[in-house]
């Protein structure tokens, strides 16, 4: 029996499922906690494994100036934080390319035969891994249904990404949404923008990491949440009546 931690708002009528990416989607954490430690470390800033989980979600620039400031004492500018993402991107690119996680896709088949739609919103602006997502997952998700850094000016933990993906989603309402997400950032956004939030903890984070941030549910893996969509989809009919 599921266990829903937190009620959702009322009412809650889901048309649409917003994927968040790494993490999520890709096995892809591990190789972005190497790289983010590698680039930092080139500009003096200590970062760990852990701070790549925790700040995940966030634009990568977001993240750089925060670290410069805390650190370094230096307010570095959007350009600036951008030739350090790029560096960082670059070491990410070099890596094994991260696999898809077991369960991904036969959730989004269900999702998609339960006449709901797929949107994706990630807070990465790196465009390879974009066309990535799009060649992966066309069968159930548009490009235009795909929302990255370059579609928001405030990334997670800010409601943005979710609200412009239930946009580009289809004008959707929060109360329509529900949001798929492993990192504290990500779970924070999709709670904020009004969505009913299931949180994946797929990284090194305690569970209390998710859930202290509002998720209504938690899975330790993908394929756990896609045995029990159909669980979930008899309780939200119960719950919309």
């Amino acid at each position: 029996m599921l266990d829903i931690i937190k009620s959702p708002i009322r009412p809650f009528t889901p048309k649409v499922v917003l994927f968040d990416m790494d993490g999520v989607l890709y096995d892809s954490m591990p190789n972005h906690g190497i790289a983010w430690q590698r680039a930092m470390s080139e500009f003096g800033i200590h970062f760990t494994v852990e701070d790549s989980y925790a700040t995940e979600g966030a634009r990568g620039v977001d993240t750089i100036r925060k670290y410069a400031k805390e650190q370094l004492g230096r307010t570095l500018t959007e350009e600036e934080a951008q030739l350090m993402y790029d560096v960082k991107a670059r070491y990410f690119h070099e890596m094994p390319e991260a696999g898809i996680f077991d369960g991904v896709k036969d959730l989004m088949q269900k999702i998609k035969n339960s006449g709901l739609k797929i949107g994706i919103v990630t807070g990465s602006a790196q465009r390879p891994l974009i066309e990535r997502v799009t060649s992966d997952f066309g069968h159930f998700v548009s490009r235009d249904q795909i929302t990255t850094a370059f579609d928001v000016k405030r990334g997670k933990p800010n409601p943005d990404p979710y609200l412009m993906g239930l946009q580009k989603a289809g004008n959707y309402a929060p109360n329509e949404g529900i949001v798929v997400e492993n990192a504290p950032l990500g779970v924070h956004a999709g709670v904020a923008a009004g969505c009913f939030t299931v949180a994946i903890n797929s990284g090194p984070l305690p569970d209390a990491a998710l859930l202290n941030e509002g998720a209504n549910l938690l899975f330790p893996t993908i394929r756990e949440f896609a045995d029990s969509w159909e669980e979930l989809l008899e309780w939200m009919s119960q719950t919309a009546d």
